[in-house]
Order: structure tokens, then C-alpha cells, then sequence
């Protein structure tokens, strides 16, 4: 009986190398798009936390009375950052891209202080900005509150576009990886049908012949997983070097969470394949083998 079940443990190499290859290129597949799904996430959230509000302040407000409401505003909920524009400063950009000092002209600097706000992600939507303003507008010296409605509705209508999209693409992928990961395991198991019925003649149990399959399913999905995360993390490294600044969406969190997920995905995709196929040569009467 042991013969027989490492002789069920001990396919011929080949299918073993074929094996982790097929299924290491479809957790390949399946790594990139965990890996879009989640950059895609960072994205959304780098592009909305980047939108700014604008609060105008009244012109006579001092550079204290400024510095004031500036501190009122950071210590607020669903603001991220903020970037006070003194009169001074607002002339001096205005005179160069001007490439005069409008001062001279209207006799007084005609530019008047801002904070310009980045919001926290979840806040930056138009129905959220709405009683933002509001409440921003009620804050003494604050004159007024400005922010560009249509490019925010414009960003989380093509981010809701982008992660649908990609949703789709890995609901699609994970039938497809389980189709081809389900074909490549049951033509392994199916070169060694006549064990698994040699087996059954011996007395041995279902879950006994099934033990060493799964064993062996379980081991190829963590080389391939390997294979795999190896694969990813040199087109990573190379990715860094070419760009640094991508890891402001693509940071090692991400890496982590992919490499999880293609681990998890390729030990039990394998284990259910496995499952599957050994079970359904283990239903089968001995003249049914010899017609597939």
C-alpha cells in the first residue's frame, strides 16, 4: 500500500516541470492585475488628495489673524494638507508670470491671501466639497471658497470607470486561471488513473489516495507562487529604477498584498483542482478508463 501511494507522490518530472510553469504564468497574469487593482486604488486616492480647494481671505486680515485661521483649518477632519499664500507671495507670482508688478498700476497690492487645501480621499467628492465650502465660509476672514467642480467630477467618474473595468478583467482572469490550472492538473492525474483504480482494488480509502495529490498540488502551488513573486519583483525593481516615483502608488504594501494573494490563490486553486480530478477518476469503473 505504500509502494503504491509513493508511486502516486512521485509523478515523472516533466509534468511536474510543465505543471509549475502553466501555473506559474497564470499567477503571473493574476499578480499583475492584483497589482493594477491596488495601484489603481493608490492612484485614485494620490489624484483626489492632490485636488485643491481655495479659501480666499479677506484683504485686511494680517499675517496673524491669517496664521490663525490657517491653524483652525489643519486641525479639521477631512483636510489632508494645506498651503498658505500670503499677499506678498501672491504678488511676486503674479508679477512674474505677469512680467510686471500689477502694484504699480493699481497703487496697492490688488492680490489677497489663500489657503489652498488638499482633502483627505474620501472627502474629495462634489456633494462632500459642497458643505465643506460651506462650513470653510463660516470661519472668520474667510471671504470666499473656490474649487474646480467640474475636474473633480470628472476625476472619480473616470476612477469609478477604471476600477470597474479592472474588476471585470480580474473576475475574468480567475476563471480563465482556474481553467487552464484545472486542465493542466487533471491531465497529470490522468496519467496515473490506473494507480488511483489499482488502489481502490487494494482496499485503500478515498481520502488515503487523495492524501498524496493534495500533498503534491499543495507543493507545486507554493514553487509556482515563488516563481511567480520572483518574476514580479525583478519587473518591480525594474519598474523603480526607471521610475522612483512610482512607488508614491506602487509601494511595498502592495507588493505584499500581491504576493499573498498569488501564494493563497495558487496553493488552493491547485488544491481544489486536484481535488476535483482525483475524484473524478476515483468515481469511474475500471472500463470507463480506458475510454478517455
Amino acid at each position: 500500500m505504500a509502494k503504491r501511494r509513493n508511486i502516486a507522490g512521485k509523478p515523472r518530472s516533466l509534468q511536474v516541470v510543465t505543471l509549475c510553469i502553466s501555473t506559474a504564468m497564470v499567477l503571473i497574469l493574476l499578480g499583475m492585475v492584483v497589482l493594477t487593482v491596488f495601484t489603481s486604488r493608490n492612484l485614485s486616492a494620490y489624484v483626489k488628495e492632490n485636488l485643491t480647494v481655495t479659501m480666499i481671505l479677506h484683504p485686511d486680515m494680517t499675517n496673524e489673524e491669517c496664521a490663525s485661521v490657517c491653524e483652525q483649518v489643519d486641525g479639521l477632519r477631512y483636510v489632508s494638507s494645506l498651503n498658505f499664500v500670503s499677499k506678498e507671495m501672491a504678488l511676486k507670482e503674479g508679477t512674474k508670470e505677469l512680467g510686471a508688478n500689477p502694484a504699480e498700476f493699481a497703487g496697492e497690492n490688488p492680490f489677497t491671501a489663500e489657503i489652498e487645501l488638499q482633502l483627505k480621499a474620501d472627502y474629495a467628492n462634489n456633494d462632500s466639497i459642497a458643505w465643506i465650502g460651506k462650513e470653510l465660509k463660516t470661519l472668520k476672514g474667510v471671504s470666499d471658497v473656490t474649487y474646480r467642480q467640474d475636474l473633480v467630477e470628472s476625476v472619480n467618474q473616470t476612477l469609478s470607470k477604471v476600477g470597474l473595468v479592472l474588476l471585470i478583467i480580474a473576475a475574468l482572469l480567475t476563471i480563465v486561471s482556474f481553467s487552464l490550472i484545472n486542465n493542466t492538473i487533471r491531465l497529470s492525474v490522468y496519467a496515473q488513473r490506473f494507480t488511483i483504480h489499482t488502489m481502490k482494488l487494494v482496499g485503500a480509502s478515498w481520502g488515503f489516495i487523495r492524501a498524496p495529490f493534495l500533498r503534491r498540488s499543495a507543493f507545486l502551488g507554493i514553487i509556482s507562487a515563488t516563481i511567480a513573486t520572483i518574476v514580479l519583483l525583478i519587473g518591480m525593481s525594474l519598474l523603480y529604477q526607471y521610475d522612483p516615483e512610482i512607488k508614491v502608488v506602487l509601494d511595498y504594501n502592495v507588493v505584499a498584498i500581491t504576493t499573498v494573494v498569488m501564494f493563497s490563490f495558487g496553493v488552493l486553486i491547485t488544491l481544489i483542482c486536484s481535488w476535483i480530478s482525483v475524484n473524478k477518476f476515483l468515481r469511474m469503473k475500471a472500463g470507463d478508463l480506458y475510454k478517455i
